[in-house]
């Protein structure tokens, strides 16, 4: 009742083949890039201070945590955490990283709005991420025994917390994508790219924008499969 071949043909399938391309290509550009030394020989913490002095971005504040392409940016405690990887390299894939994740801090200072309306979904998309599908299968479960409302409403809440986890990753889009253009903007306006190392740079940064596409696409093909049963269900009473 409620799983069909349709599942694995639309939905799972092509998400994990998407999600697996995705991460095949930045783990790729990121490998091929870290074996690249910069012109300068700067490890990623030395671009780091670079642009935070050169860019008004001095209160951040760097953690080093341990794995591999583990780097974020909190904007919650204005916290930059780069992998000791990105951290100690001097190559072409460590100014990438570094940058973008600088790109994230620079969007914070300055009220990027598309990155403080992630901020304030976060946990909202959390519970739906992890819960919404939950609360549909337990409402088609209700209807499918019982005749009232109950179902239906149970399965409606959960398809409005799915949908907060989707409006969370497509706006994680325009966010990652201007990050990555401030990214590339701040290396340049320092001087710190030869044309050869923009070059590296593009492909370490697209690499990366990939994923999050992937991830976008993957949510949106759960909620409507979700969706398409929940409604062929309720045609079904």
């Amino acid at each position: 009742m409620f799983f069909n071949s349709g599942y694995l043909l639309f939905v799972l399938i092509p998400g994990m083949l998407l999600a697996a391309f995705a991460q095949w290509r930045v783990r790729s550009a990121f490998e091929k890039y870290s074996q690249v030394r910069n012109l300068r020989n700067l490890t990623g913490l030395d671009v780091a201070r670079i642009l935070m002095q050169n860019e008004g971005l001095q209160h951040v504040q760097i953690n080093q945590i341990p794995g591999m392409l583990s780097d974020n940016y909190d904007p919650r405690s204005k916290v930059m955490n780069l992998s000791v990887g990105s951290a100690s390299q001097p190559s072409v894939a460590s100014m990438a990283v570094v940058a973008h994740e600088l790109g994230h801090a620079l969007q914070d200072s300055q009220g990027y709005m598309w990155l403080q309306l992630r901020s304030g979904i976060v946990g909202i998309a959390n519970i739906g991420s992890n819960f919404g599908w939950v609360l549909i299968f337990i409402g088609m479960a209700l209807g499918a025994m019982h005749s009232s409302g109950l179902g239906w409403n149970v399965a409606m809440l959960g398809v409005l917390l799915m949908s907060a986890a989707v409006a969370f990753s497509l706006i994680t889009l325009p966010v990652e994508f201007n990050a990555s253009a401030r990214a590339r903007q701040m290396l340049q306006r320092n001087g710190l790219l030869t044309a050869q190392e923009a070059e590296g740079v593009n492909a370490v940064l697209n690499a990366a924008a990939l994923t999050y596409v992937a991830a976008a696409a993957q949510a949106m093909l759960q909620l409507l499969y979700w969706v398409s049963m929940l409604l062929g269900a309720r045609r079904n009473d």
